[in-house]
Formats: structure tokens, sequence, C-alpha cells
């Protein structure tokens, strides 16, 4: 069933049944109120029948003829029995009626009156003390009228709830039409979309609405699919490119030494060399086995010191520094508050985070000093990594940590587009902040605030 029509039959149902409901509210109250004035009629009736029989000796002939000629209509067209103590009818036309029955004149005199329907018939009758005794007044009324406006109003409502309904559902179908009609848009729209243009977003309706927010969630999972699709044909285009060129000399090394006799000296610089570009295998193959797995990681609760992974640091690079840079490496400490250099986290992901942020400053310094300036801001602890190299322009700072992502200045310095990347997610991981500032040809400034 589709949501127009499910929507249509729900709707149907709900006003419908209220409108069912209504309509029996309605016509219980008009019901019991016409009832009650039927009762009400013959009150008066019964009171004027009273007066009518038993104070013609008590008023003036010509006020009782006034009384006769007023009422008489009224008295004609009712039956009448006036009941005395004996309940005996010693009055009235309606003689030895079997509905009126002694327990309905004790009734009358112990509360004043009685009502009641049976056979077809109103009944109503009143105590009323007289000079000449004590009487009940009985007076019944046909309720052929009562049941003709009753039945005349169950077909009126009946014929108004039937049209009614017939109504509800024409409008309801026509609401779904109206309702349902931006959500065939969107469906219109998520099947033209393609392979080649899967990451094209759907038009948002600006309404603030329930589909509003669906589509946006739509266009952010498409956009996060679209990524991970980039993701993947990045990875191929790294895969294919970054690990052919060490294969590459692994392979033309080893083909080339395979000629002819070596000597010692020889054969160790070959093994050097396929050593180092094994390693550099092995160390691209480890941070993408990381970076596939840090989300599975959980927070340790072990305490580690900023500042001594910094010295860590520090100390691994001075290989780096002796073998391919000629740059110095410093780093000031400027925190009072002992306290701040402490934080719970993963020592090794923490290590190889800040370790990739400078190498890659010590990589693209172009030989001029990097600083590492741990400091208080804002009651936190700040760690900044700052070079003077070729620094990154300002339209590629947004992707730069992106994976595989190299900016267009970097030359003929080696690199995958891994670190960076990998040490934003471990930061993200810790819930360290991670600013990156830099200006081509001035250098860049990477800032890492511990809150």
């Amino acid at each position: 069933m589709t949501l127009r029509n499910r929507f249509t039959i729900i709707s149907s149902l709900s006003f419908g049944l209220v409108s069912v409901v209504t309509s029996l509210i309605i016509f219980i109250g008009y019901y019991d109120s016409t009832k009650l004035s039927y009762f009400d009629r013959l009150r008066n009736t019964a009171l004027i029948s009273a007066i009518y029989y038993l104070e013609k000796d008590e008023l003036p002939k010509t006020k009782h003829v006034q009384i006769k000629k007023e009422y008489n209509h009224l008295i004609e067209n009712t039956q009448v029995a006036v009941y005395s103590q004996n309940n005996a009818v010693t009055f009235g036309m309606n003689l030895e009626d079997k509905n009126i029955r002694p327990e309905d004149l004790n009734k009358a005199r112990r509360n004043g009156d009685v009502q009641f329907t049976a056979d077809g018939y109103f009944y109503y009758g009143i105590y009323y003390p007289d000079n000449q005794g004590n009487f009940v007044v009985f007076v019944k009324l046909s309720d052929r009228s009562f049941s003709a406006q009753i039945i005349r109003l169950l077909m009126i409502m009946l014929s108004v709830l039937i049209i009614g309904l017939i109504a509800i559902y024409l409008l309801s179908r026509y609401l779904s039409k109206v309702v349902y009609k931006p959500i065939s848009n969107v469906i219109q729209q998520i099947n033209s979309v393609t392979d080649s243009d899967i990451s094209q977003a759907i038009t948002t309706t600006n309404t603030r609405d329930e589909l509003d927010e669906l589509i946006k969630s739509y266009n952010r999972l498409i956009g996060r699919i679209s990524e991970n699709m980039l993701l993947q044909q990045n990875f191929i285009n790294y895969v294919s490119h970054e690990f052919k060129t060490p294969l590459a000399a692994i392979s033309g090394n080893l083909e080339v030494f395979a000629q002819k006799e070596r000597s010692p000296e020889e054969y160790r610089q070959v093994s050097e060399e396929v050593l180092e570009n094994v390693y550099e295998i092995e160390n691209i193959l480890n941070n993408l086995l990381l970076m596939a797995g840090l989300k599975k990681i959980e927070d340790p609760d072990k305490t580690v010191r900023i500042d001594e992974i910094v010295w860590k640091v520090h100390d691994k690079l001075k290989n780096y520094r002796k073998k391919q840079s000629t740059s110095d490496l410093q780093i000031s400490l400027e925190v009072t508050h002992s306290a701040l250099l402490e934080r719970k986290g993963n020592e090794t992901l923490l290590y190889l985070a800040l370790y990739n942020i400078v190498e890659n400053a010590l990589k693209y310094s172009e030989n001029n000093p990097v600083y590492i300036r741990i400091y208080e801001k804002d009651l936190m602890l700040a760690v900044d990594v700052k070079d003077s190299g070729c620094g990154i322009g300002y339209e590629e700072l947004d992707r730069i940590t992106e994976t595989f992502y190299r900016g267009r200045n970097v030359g003929t310095v080696k690199g995958s587009g891994i670190g960076l990347s990998l040490s934003s997610a471990i930061l993200h991981h810790h819930d360290i902040k991670m600013e990156i500032s830099s200006e081509s040809g001035k250098g860049t400034v990477v800032s890492l605030y511990f809150r």
C-alpha cells in the first residue's frame, strides 16, 4: 500500500469516526431534549386539566369559561384521567388504562409527579390536593409525532453523514496528493541519480519540516558515501602509484644487481636500498591499518605526559635530521601548571600523531628551523608546530587532512598523503582540536588544543 493511499484511508477513517461519534452525540442529545420537552408539555397539560376539572367550583363562571375556551383544544387532544384517593377515575376520558398502575399513583403522591412511556404513549401524572380531596391527574399523549421527528432527524443525519464521509474521502485524497507531491519529487530525483553522479544532492524544500530534514539527512549520507567512494578510488590510485615506485626500485636494483658478480660493499649498499623501500611500503601499510581500525580502539584510562611524548618524537627524528635535513628542531616548554601536561589516552597513537605532524614540518621546512612550543591557553594545554617552509595555499587548507591528498607545491618531497590524515583522525578520537594556518612561501603552523 502506497503512502498516499495509507494517508487517505487513515485520515478518512479518523475524520469518519469523529463524524460518527459527533453525530451520535447530537442524536442522543436531541432525543433526550425532545423527550423532556414532551414531558414538559404533558406537565402543563396535566396542570391545566386539574384546574379545568377540579377548580370549576371555586372559579367564577366567566373565568372558567375563558379557561375552557382557551385550553379546550389542548385538553381534547389529550387523554386525561383524574384519580381520587381510592384510585378511581372521577373526571376525564381515560378510563381503566392498564399502563397506569397503583404504584404509579402512589409514586405521584409521594414525589409530586411521575413520568414514563409505555405502549407508544407518553404518561405524566401530578399530585393535586383540592378542597374536594386529594387527586392524581394523569395525562397521556401518543408518541407518533415524537417518533416521526426522531426518524426524520435520523434520516437527515444519516444523509449528511454519508455525504460528509464521501466529502472527507475526496478531500483526504486531494490533500494526500498535495502532501505526497514533495515526496514524489524526492523519489524522482533519487531515481534520476546514476552511478556517475551519485554525489548529486537533492533539492531541499526549505519548509523546515520532517521531509526537509529527511532530504538534508539523505544529502549528508550521500556526501559521506561519495567521500568514501572517492577515498576508495584514491586508494586504488595511491596503491598503484605509491607502491609502484618502491617496488620498481626493488625489482630494478635486484635485476641490475643480478647481471654480474658484486663486491661485499655493493651487496650491502643494494640491501640497504631494498630494505629502505620495503620499510617504506611497510610504513604505508601500517598507517592504512591504523586508519582502518582507529574507530574500534577504545579510550584507555592510562595517563600520559604530552611533553614526554614530544621529547620522544624529538629523539626519534634526530636520525631523520642527520640523514635528510639540516633543519633544526627546537622545543620550548612554557607551562606553569604541570597537571595540564597529563592526558588520558593511547600513548602509541598520540606519539604517532605528533610524529607525523613534526615529520611533515621537517620535510617541508626547506632546511629552516622547526619550532615546537608547549604552552597554556585559556586554562588548557596547547602545542604549536611551526615551520618556515613552502607553506600551503589557502584554497588547499580545507583538504589538507583528506586521506591521500597532497598539496600542489610539494615538489620532489616524498609522501603518501596519509600522515596528516591519520594524525587528524587520532586527535579527533582523543577530543584534541587541531587547527592549521598557513601561507604559501612563508610556512605553516599546526596548533593542537587539549580540551
